[in-house]
């Protein structure tokens, strides 16, 4: 039972490290958001002013990759489905791409929000 469970893991993690490896090669907007992590990571330190500010800082800019991930999925299987141009898949891939610019508002929003709080203005 337990080595199942290990088995099953190991496989998963395996798998993400394949998504993330592919993101990382194929999509430019998910490397550049590897690059706003490494400095959102030492940024965080500085600009929050509790560890749980820090935590939130840090976890906003991996919130961003996740939506990332989830729109290139949405892309690579539309693209899959038909390459021919389709209404209703240009939509759904501009609904992705949406998710992505509104998490982007927010994470802009949270760094905003602490930037005020560190300076005093809030």
């Amino acid at each position: 039972m337990l080595r199942k469970v290990l088995s099953r893991m190991w496989s998963a993690t395996i798998n993400s490290r394949n998504g993330l490896a592919f993101a990382f090669r194929s999509e430019q907007a998910f490397r550049e958001e590897v690059v706003a992590l490494v400095i959102a990571v030492p940024l965080a330190f500085l600009i929050g002013v509790s560890p749980e500010r820090k935590i939130q800082l840090i976890c906003i800019v991996l919130l961003l990759m996740v939506v990332e991930l989830l729109n290139t999925a949405i892309e690579k299987l539309a693209d899959r489905l038909t390459t021919d141009h389709d209404k209703q898949i240009g939509r759904v891939k501009d609904m992705g791409s949406a998710a992505v610019g509104v998490t982007l508002v927010i994470a802009g929003g949270v760094w905003l929000f602490a930037i005020a709080e560190r300076i005093g203005l809030i």
